[in-house]
């Protein structure tokens, strides 16, 4: 142990009294503690919602998506599929054709969207097969008529039930009808299966069917729209994403991650999660200036013994280092303080529920934590930031007293 340091401690923990500095001291520690611990808890909150929701959004968005930079000129999916299978990490491909159309039903009409994909290679990408909560997962013509595959939410307001028959009538029709005085180019589907995604968007517009009758209801003949990736790992979405654009003219193809289909959305959780971050950091700045308080107050009490330890050869550096590690010293033990009752805080909501959710409600039956561990180094880094910007000033003080009228001063 260095001199400085035994000083130091000796100075913040007395054996023989508890004074007003002492008091304060740990003050400053409490106050550090409960800002620690509630910026981990609160980022660990903002993790947990973070996965919860992307985890609801990819259940049927790609990883990755490829499409045609010119719309309507669809897309040549052998050079890109032989480019996709060189690359590592990826799971499932899946051509589609998608777009608006009105879906009627028993009197009833709503703008939807339709995307048609492979049965097989689908289920490679999409989570549709172990959402379906009605009927099955088929597009498989019967009699003649087609299946698709629809939301919850739209179910219910075109009050379509398993068998029922669904109209399907595509823009592109309804303008040919318009201009040329014809029939639109319309198609009667078969409601083979109902699907509840946990997302309102998919559970309220979204029809899927097989990629031929999308192909001839958008009359795209034998092309396709676009590419959906699958990957092994989410995280390496934006490595393979640069290697595909790398490998691919993007005059022609147009390379987006899941994070571009959602940036709005992402966009205000990170500025949500930032702003409860500057929040919550203020009570550990509060306590910090405790810490410059107490400092300072003990600069003042151990005026003689500074004036003392000068005279017997002591330097200003070394009289520095004993009041900005007493300043430290309070910041480390808040700061693990604060990491551990966080932690324990976190544990113990994910093992025992202790803040339940009405599931009905909210669709989880808990609130959702996620502890990272960058998380932990980042908070501290701050918290040791601000106790060490708090400790400067006295410390600088304490070292700049003049030695004679320090030990003249009682």
């Amino acid at each position: 142990m260095g001199f400085e340091s035994f000083i130091s401690k000796r100075y913040l923990v007395s054996k023989h009294k508890v004074n007003f500095i002492t008091i304060i001291s740990l003050i400053s520690i409490s106050g550090i503690t409960i800002g620690v611990a509630a910026l981990i808890v609160v980022l660990s909150v903002f993790n947990g919602f973070g996965s919860l929701v992307t985890s609801f959004l990819i259940s049927f968005d790609p990883h990755i998506r490829i499409v045609s930079a010119t719309p309507y000129e669809g897309l040549s999916q052998e050079k890109v599929k032989s480019i996709l299978h060189e690359i590592e990490n990826v799971k499932g491909i899946s051509p589609f054709v998608s777009g608006k159309v009105l879906a009627y039903s028993a009197g009833l009409n709503q703008v939807v969207n339709l995307k048609g994909i492979d049965s097989l290679s689908g289920n490679d990408v999409y989570d549709i097969k172990p959402n379906i909560i009605f009927g099955d997962y088929s597009f498989t013509s019967e009699n003649g008529t087609a299946k698709v595959i629809v939301g919850l939410r739209l179910a219910d307001k075109l009050q379509t039930i398993i068998g029922d028959t669904l109209t399907l009538i595509s823009p592109s029709g309804i303008e040919k009808a318009i201009t040329q005085l014809s029939l639109p180019s319309m198609q009667k589907f078969i409601v083979a299966g109902i699907f509840s995604s946990n997302n309102n968007e998919y559970d309220g517009l979204f029809i899927f069917c097989s990629l031929e009758e999308s192909q001839k209801l958008f009359n795209y003949k034998n092309r396709i729209q676009g590419i959906d990736v699958r990957l092994s790992s989410l995280n390496s979405s934006f490595d393979v994403q640069k290697k595909l654009k790398a490998k691919l003219d993007e005059n022609i193809y147009l390379v987006n991650t899941w994070y571009d289909f959602h940036k709005e959305l992402y966009s205000v959780m990170q500025i949500e999660r930032w702003t409860a971050y500057i929040i919550l950091s203020l009570i550990v700045a509060v306590a910090c200036f405790n810490v410059l308080g107490s400092l300072s107050m003990s600069v003042i009490e151990k005026k003689r013994d500074v004036g003392v330890l000068r005279a017997m050869g002591i330097t200003e550096k070394s009289i520095l280092k004993i009041f900005m590690y007493e300043g430290l010293l309070i910041g480390i033990v808040g700061t693990i303080l604060g990491s551990i009752l966080g932690y324990l805080v976190c544990f113990l909501q994910l093992r025992y529920k202790i803040y339940p959710l009405d599931p009905m409600q909210y669709k989880i039956d808990a609130l959702p934590v996620e502890i990272q561990i960058t998380d932990f180094f980042f908070i501290a880094g701050v918290s040791m930031l601000l106790s060490f910007l708090a400790s400067l000033y006295p410390a600088q003080k304490a070292a700049k007293l003049n030695i004679l009228e320090a030990i003249k001063w009682e």
